[in-house]
């Protein structure tokens, strides 16, 4: 039976302070029992944590409190045993690297599709214009091999911060098309639509990412699993872990 709860979390928003804020969080998901990795910037928080389903929740909930992160949504999925070996609390330039400083989601969000409607318009075949639908991976080459949505386009980049020159040498490719970005929990489609839209590419994000869309949609539409940083490896449509669902 699974038991532990395994949330994934990102907010862009103004932290004027993090590395203040860095003891404080880390004393109280030591408090709570909780493992994973919780990243700072002054663009926002991103965060991967295990543990006792009350007590991450809590966490969460208590990280709410501060009016900053009361829009925090978190992703939810189900391991047998704790994925994460410790607990790290780190300050970084940036939560999601992308070298991109004018990119700045916390400034206003690009557009973004729900997964039961760009479900739909793959079964379509076409979007409610009409217009083609081009999906577009933002996640690094060894990522996609694990799975992806059929027919999505992958660039082959080894990391996030070689999306903008990808994006930039096929730009013409995209044009009059919809585009849609994805990638594993959504934080990546934030900046990568941000940056197609100012290339001007007529780009929307996939509201929640792979993850949100197996949550809503199951896995129509996609072939294999999707890969996750910790110990899991890898997820299947169903949420589950691989070796779970053998």
């Amino acid at each position: 039976m699974s038991s532990v709860l395994n949330v994934s979390a990102y907010l862009f928003m103004r932290i004027a302070d993090p590395a203040s804020l860095q003891p404080v969080l880390r004393e109280r998901a030591q408090a709570s029992g909780l493992k994973g990795t919780i990243l700072l910037a002054e663009e926002g928080i991103n965060l991967f944590l295990a543990g006792a389903a009350d007590a991450v929740r809590g966490f969460l909930d208590d990280l709410r409190r501060d009016e900053r992160f009361a829009a925090l949504a978190a992703k939810e999925s189900w391991s047998r045993e704790q994925p994460f070996g410790r607990l790290l609390v780190k300050v970084k330039r940036e939560i999601i690297r992308m070298d991109h400083p004018t990119i700045q989601p916390a400034g206003g969000r690009a557009p973004a599709v729900d997964p039961l409607t760009l479900r739909r318009w793959l079964d379509a075949g076409v979007d409610d214009r009409g217009r083609e639908v081009v999906l577009i991976d933002t996640r690094n080459a060894f990522e996609v091999d694990y799975g992806a949505f059929d027919g999505a386009v992958d660039w082959r980049i080894e990391r996030f911060t070689q999306f903008p020159a990808a994006a930039a040498r096929h730009r013409d490719d995209l044009q009059g098309k919809t585009v849609v970005s994805y990638c594993t929990g959504g934080i990546r489609c934030e900046k990568a639509a941000l940056y197609l839209r100012s290339e001007g590419v007529e780009a929307l994000q996939l509201e929640g990412g792979i993850l949100g869309y197996f949550a809503a949609a199951g896995g129509a539409h996609w072939t294999g699993e999707c890969f996750v940083f910790d110990e899991r490896e890898a997820l299947t449509p169903e949420l589950t872990p691989r070796e779970q669902h053998a």
